[in-house]
């Protein structure tokens, strides 16, 4: 079976996701120009922090986040930053649909289009999304 450029990129996402280090979610990021890796990201601490397989999560005082990871999307994006990559245009694929900080962060980065396997529990508001020009895609894997 040849998978289509969306389900072999998620793939790809999701074996980028098994180097998280949060114990809560694992999520990987791929950023994809041309059918062409630019970047990738999963998430994990700040670099030289401890990280939360070794340490434990650090919970906010609204108890609804580690704040001791960076998500993926971030370290994608940081990645390309630190390499001198270019990332305009590009799609982010992503094995859970941003929360709304990564999806603001990413659009002002230049990705025009995220692909995501699982929904985060809270959705951003579809007309916020197709005022920013972004074309967000839930894209299914099967095994």
């Amino acid at each position: 079976m040849r998978f289509s450029w969306d389900e072999y990129f998620l793939r790809v996402a999701q074996v980028v996701s098994t180097r998280s280090t949060c114990n809560r979610k694992q999520v990987g990021c791929v950023l994809v120009r041309d059918k062409t890796i630019l970047s990738t990201g999963y998430g994990g601490s700040i670099r030289g922090q401890p990280h939360c397989i070794d340490v434990g999560c650090l919970i906010g005082p609204d108890g609804t986040g580690c704040i001791r990871t960076v998500h993926g999307e971030v370290n994608a994006v940081a990645q390309a930053a630190r390499n001198g990559t270019c990332i305009d245009n590009s799609t982010a694929y992503i094995t859970l649909s941003p929360c709304l900080n990564c999806f603001k962060m990413m659009t002002n980065a230049g990705i025009v289009r995220i692909v995501f396997s699982e929904a985060y529990r809270i959705p951003i508001d579809p007309e916020l999304v197709k005022s920013c020009g972004i074309h967000m895609s839930h894209v299914l894997l099967t095994d």
